[in-house]
Formats: C-alpha cells, structure tokens, sequence
C-alpha cells in the first residue's frame, strides 16, 4: 500500500488470509492498533527515529526505492550500471509531495526544488508534460503553484469523477501522444469537477443561510446529491471561508456516507475524531488522517448523533482566540521592491504548506477597476505616484477609492510579454 495502509487492519487480514505478504508504506498518523503487515515504513509509527516526519507517501516510497537499491547493491544483486536512476522519479517526488499539501520542511523542499529543476530542464515524464500543455503552462517556468493547482487537480480529478487508472496511465507512459491525448481528457474532467463542485458549495451556502456558522465551533454537513469525490475540496473551500473546521459527508453504499474534512490551526482533526471515536465506540466505523485533513465513515441514520458530538470535541478543543482568522503579511513592500524581476525570482523558489510565499501590505489609490471574466476585478493602482496593475479574484463589486490590500507579486503574460501583477488578496 502507498497511502493510508496503516488504518487498513482488515484489509492487511484479509490479505494475509489469501497468502499475500503485505508492505505498507504511509505517512498517515496511526491508530491505537497496527495492520499485521510483514513489514510497515512510515515515519509516524510509533518509535520511528527517521527525522523527516513531514514526507508525503510518494516521498517515503522515493526513500523506500533509494533503501532497496543500497541494500541489493551490499548484496551483489545489483551492479552499479543497472536499475534505473532513481533521480529521473525526481517529477514525480515534487508533484506528490506539493499535490498532498504536506508540510515544505528543509527535506521536502529539497525534494520539490530538484524535481522542479527537471521538469524546468525538459527531463520530465511525458504525463507531467502534457498535463502542464493542457493547463497552459511552459514546463521550462513551472513553479509549485503549477504542481499544486494546475497539475495535481486535473492528475486528481480522474480518481474524483471517473477512475484513477487514467491518471496512473497518464504518468507511467513513455509516450507523448498518448499523454497529451489522456491529459486532454483529464482537463474535461477537471472542468466537470469544478462544475459539480459549484454546485455544491451553492446547496451548502443555501444551507448555512438558515443558520449562522459563527454560533457553533464546527460545521458537519451532508447532502445525498453531493459526490464522494468533491467533498474534500467543498470541506477546504467552506473552512476557508468562515474559519471553522468543516467535515462534508457524501453518500456510500450499504445506508454509509463517507465525510471528508480539514481543519483550522488549533484543531488537529485526526485526533478529535479519535475522541469522538473512543467516546462514542460504535459511532464512526473507520477514519484516519492527520492535524489538517481526515476521512472518515459512518451509518447516515448516525449522521445527527455525528454531528452533534464533534461539536462537543471541537468546543472543547479550540479556544476562541483560534476562531479569530488572522492574516500574516511580511509588512509594506517598498515601492523598489515592487518589480517584474522581484516577481520572477520569488516564482522560482519552493512555497507551500507550512511554508507559504511571502505577501505583503501596502495602502494604494484605486486608478482604475473593471470586471474581467465575470467574476474577477482588474484593477490599476497607485503608491506614492506610481502605477502597478493588480488583480482581485472571485470579487466583482466596485473597491473605494483608497484601500489598504495585502498582496503577492506574480508574473503577468499576455501576448508574448511579461508584466508585474499584483495578485490581491485581502482588502479594506
């Protein structure tokens, strides 16, 4: 197994009663008890010494694959000049580790910086490639935010809508034509799945019109149209938007639903719901994950029982100071600072998870404003006298004449030349 086998008990027994030998490899937190597996790696289990605790599945099964190469090289059973360079996985390493949203420490970004290297050298899988083509996206300029919102949801979007082999196929294909052709539909995909994912979010804001989410700690939803493969972007959308830790259930089989949910700092959701379990044993028939993210099971008629007791745990655990959203900057930016050369070389680092991109404050006169895309407000401001254009996603109402914005530098491309954007993304 390469994710979340270290909460599969049933299934590593059922394995070994078919004869099967097991190796689970995970970097999911455990559970009180372990599969019987013949062998578990994962850097969580209890009284592991390897220090990089951090590591995506694909990163521990990168250490697996270099462990196993050493070991049969010790024994004679591999020459230096066969099996293949374990570098050329190096694309792969960098988009699972970004994909995954785990923590950038100094190992993953290690890992990430040299896999962006080779897909910015033309040394990449054809999947990787043609998914970035897709995405209109130049390889030789792809940055994390290329990996974690071009590449990986239209990677997962085969696995969300239809079936994952086509994203597997998509990556292990030596030739071009066929990944451009399966990426192609990958892309459809991905379009369909934001399109359900609209919905979604539309029927539970509809729903939340009837309460107010900032009275209780957390908010546990379900709706029988909703799609098991979209509930975990719905859970991270609606935690974003009122800072609460937000588990969304989709129906399964057999009278089941399946939840997904992420949560806020404050509330490490692998932990509550292994409260709520030991609480109320015969509740929750399987869960699993870590601090941001989980997944868990559960009989719909326990649905109302369910939600009532997370509640119970999540007020019990969040402070109300951890219910205050807060939005840390890097302070004002000098107006010399503000440049396409600045922009360009903050694209090439390594920022994610636990290691964000730094943003920044400054007041601006509002120049100029119009709605782009239905949806979105290109802006011209001013500091100090001079002009910067910038952008405002998702917002599409008129801003005030002076507003006072946090903000990134991006790189601006249309027609063949670059220019400095702002990318705004707070505002008062």
């Amino acid at each position: 197994t390469v994710d979340n086998g270290i909460a599969s008990l049933e299934g590593v027994a059922e394995a070994n009663r078919l004869g099967m030998r097991v190796l689970v490899t995970d970097h999911h937190l455990p559970g009180d008890s372990l599969p019987d597996a013949a062998c578990i790696v994962n850097p969580n289990q209890p009284d592991c010494p390897f220090p990089s605790k951090h590591l995506a599945g694909v990163g521990v099964m990168f250490y697996v694959l270099l462990a196993l190469r050493a070991e049969l090289r010790s024994r004679g059973q591999m020459p230096e000049a066969l099996g293949r360079k374990l570098l050329e996985l190096l694309d792969l390493v960098a988009l699972g580790t970004v994909a995954d949203v785990v923590k950038l420490d100094q190992n993953n970004r290690i890992l990430v910086q040299q896999g962006l290297q080779r897909i910015r050298a033309g040394r990449a899988c054809p999947g990787i490639n043609a998914l970035l083509q897709v995405a209109k996206k130049t390889p030789a300029k792809a940055t994390c935010m290329d990996m974690g919102f071009a590449v990986g949801p239209r990677l997962n979007a085969a696995g969300r809508i239809d079936d994952m082999s086509l994203g597997i196929n998509n990556l292990i294909t030596d030739d071009a034509a066929i990944a451009l052709n399966i990426s192609t539909q990958l892309d459809a995909l991905n379009h369909e799945r934001r399109s359900i994912e609209t919905d979604m979010q539309d029927t539970a804001l509809a729903v939340l019109e009837s309460i107010n989410p900032q009275d209780g700690f957390s908010l546990t939803l379900f709706d029988p149209g909703w799609h098991q493969g979209v509930i975990g972007i719905l859970a991270s959308r609606l935690k974003d938007k009122f800072h609460r830790p937000v588990i969304a259930f989709a129906p399964s089989n057999n009278g089941e639903i399946k939840g997904s949910g992420r949560s806020i700092p404050g509330l490490h959701l692998r932990d509550a719901l292994d409260l709520v379990s030991k609480r109320q044993p015969a509740l929750i028939k399987k869960f699993g994950g870590h601090a941001a993210a989980a997944g868990l099971s559960l009989n719909e008629a326990d649905f109302a029982k369910f939600v009532v007791a997370f509640e119970q745990v999540a007020s019990e655990l969040i402070s109300a100071d951890d219910l205050q959203q807060r939005i840390e900057t890097d302070g004002a930016l000098e107006q010399g600072g503000m440049t396409l050369e600045m922009a360009h070389l903050l694209d090439e680092q390594v920022w994610g998870q636990g290691f964000p991109a730094p943003q920044f404050d400054n007041d601006f006169v509002v120049e100029n404003q119009r709605v782009v895309g239905e949806k979105h407000l290109k802006l011209r401001l001013s500091i100090h006298g001079a002009p910067v254009e910038a952008i405002l996603f998702g917002h599409n109402e008129p801003l005030p004449g002076r507003i006072h914005a946090v903000y990134s530098l991006s790189v601006n491309e249309y027609q063949g030349a670059q220019s400095l954007q702002l990318i705004i993304r707070h505002w008062e």
